[in-house]
């Protein structure tokens, strides 16, 4: 898989880069934010993740994922030492499909590249089934991977999309925590857990449902259909 690295300190993705290379990738490097949107023309050059370090010298590294995710489809994951929910949720407001705190443990890092790059695989495959799910207000659009509520359509990162055609499929229905994980990540990582609650919690906030999605203590996620 070709990834393309963007960071602006040369030791550390010369570190990374020879490790993701011990793990079959082929590393593109970018020194900046300008670097990495001239090395996405066109249509992201092939690769399969860009992993976007926030700490850019020239332009603001959420900037930058705004820029990408309007150009190419390619799965994005963040780097940043911030760790709060709010900077998370913005993030994949912007369109990024996963975050990574730093510092992080390599082995994390690489679960993560591969969760992102199987999920895409499995969603440009042939095949998906051509339905439409209506819950209230909220209609999902599976085919073009399209929600709207009341008629408007609620832009969505490709995860939380995944989420929420997950949990209407059976509307009512206790989905584990770990199930999810293993049907909208693709992986058993237990790390997984902070990413699945951040993405609940954008979905209860773009969608402004904030009652659609309940948590079930210690057990998983619902759905709980509207009544109007």
């Amino acid at each position: 898989m070709r990834l393309l690295l963007v960071e602006d300190d040369n030791h550390v993705a010369a570190a990374l880069s020879a490790v993701l290379a011990r793990h079959g990738f082929e590393v593109t490097h970018a020194r900046s934010g300008e670097e990495a949107l001239q090395a996405l023309v066109p249509e992201g050059e092939g690769f399969g993740v860009v992993l976007l370090d926030l700490g850019l010298p020239d332009q603001d590294g959420y900037e930058v994922c705004g820029k990408i995710r309007k150009r190419t489809s390619t799965p994005v994951i963040m780097v940043t030492a911030r760790s709060d929910v709010r900077s998370r949720i913005h993030g994949l407001n912007l369109g990024a499909d996963d975050y990574v705190v730093k510092p992080y443990d390599t082995g994390e890092l690489l679960a993560r590249i591969h969760a992102v790059s199987r999920r895409t695989a499995h969603e440009d495959a042939p095949g998906a089934a051509e339905t439409t799910v209506r819950l209230g207000p909220v209609h999902i659009e599976l085919p073009t991977r399209q929600v709207t509520v009341d008629g408007s359509v609620v832009p969505l990162t490709r995860k939380e999309f995944d989420l929420l055609a997950l949990l209407a499929q059976r509307p009512g229905v206790v989905f584990r925590r770990e199930q999810i994980i293993s049907e909208v990540w693709r992986t058993s990582w237990e790390g997984t857990g902070r990413t699945l609650e951040v993405h609940v919690a954008s979905l209860r906030a773009k969608l402004r449902m904030p009652a659609l999605i309940e948590t079930v203590r210690g057990v998983g996620y619902r759905l709980v259909a509207p009544t109007a």
